[in-house]
């Protein structure tokens, strides 16, 4: 409700803005003791206070990729995580967990590696995403492929990298809050199509810890609340990393990640984002092991 309170402010202060300039347009300037009874309007006064409220909302998110690493964190071409993962069903474990392998090519291109062997994975390119197995690649389900592609639309790396840039967006500073048991101070995002993330920055270090977004099911039409949160930072390569990720569906655990390494601009091979290229990264190891 406060959310939707703000943006309808924003909404009338455009209109009033509109309306003034109009106004102003057709009204004579007003003269000496005319400008000695002026007051300022309620409108005027509502429009430097919104914008106040977005420059500290923006403020607040350049502290926040400041505290990533800058301009090493906005420029990363390429991201390769180790660690092992776990999955939950209404926030209990689903089984033992297994490891994984994930490769992020920017923007639009991962793969992610599963068992020990490394012998299943999926590739996701632009909008399209396949699984691959001894078999060969295939289309992944489009309930997964869907699920994938919003969780891209909403991550962290787009939010900073893409949303901040796009001039329709509308950045609320929300005030203070609690997240992941740390005060933080809260913002949200608003885009044209009416899409919302609200991110959360620690008030110390100032490193986002959570965020959030909701969506609509387009079958049962009810909206679902999607959190991550972000812990255990560490410092690779001039940017600072979560190696502790957990992500919730409507208020319960579904997935969390515990990674054991991160590495940044290897220049990945591109065979690994080709589903039908045969990639083998078992291969690849050896191969980079005998060059060492």
């Amino acid at each position: 409700m406060k959310l939707l309170f703000t943006i309808l402010v924003l909404v009338c202060l455009a209109c009033s803005q509109s309306g003034a300039q109009t106004q102003n347009a057709a009204t004579p300037a007003p003269g000496p003791k005319d400008a000695a009874k002026a007051t300022p309007s309620p409108a005027i006064a509502l429009d430097k206070e919104a914008v106040q409220n977005s420059d500290k909302a923006k403020a607040i998110i350049e502290q926040g990729i400041q505290a990533l690493g800058g301009q090493i964190y906005l420029t990363i071409r390429d991201r390769e995580q180790q660690g092992r993962g776990y999955s939950f069903h209404h926030g209990n474990p689903t089984g033992g967990g297994g490891p994984f392998w994930s490769f992020s090519q920017f923007p639009d291109k991962e793969r992610v590696e599963f068992t020990k062997e490394r012998d299943i994975a999926q590739v996701f390119v632009g909008d399209k995403g396949y699984e691959i197995t001894f078999k060969g690649p295939h289309p992944v389900e489009q309930k997964d492929l869907d699920d994938y592609l919003r969780r891209r639309h909403y991550s962290l790396d787009r939010i900073l990298r893409t949303w901040i840039n796009d001039p329709g967006v509308v950045m609320l500073f929300e005030g203070n809050a609690i997240a992941a048991q740390h005060p933080a101070y809260q913002v949200t995002l608003v885009n044209a199509q009416n899409e919302s993330v609200t991110l959360y920055f620690d008030t110390d270090s100032h490193l986002p810890i959570k965020k959030s977004f909701e969506w609509r099911d387009p079958v049962d039409k009810q909206k679902n609340l999607e959190e991550e949160v972000y812990e255990n930072y560490r410092s690779v390569s001039g940017i600072m990393a979560p190696y502790n990720i957990t992500r919730y569906f409507n208020g319960d655990m579904s997935n969390q990640r515990f990674l054991n390494t991160v590495t940044i601009n290897q220049d990945l091979d591109p065979a690994m984002f080709d589903p039908n290229s045969g990639y083998d990264p078992n291969k690849q190891v050896k191969s980079n092991k005998s060059k060492k």
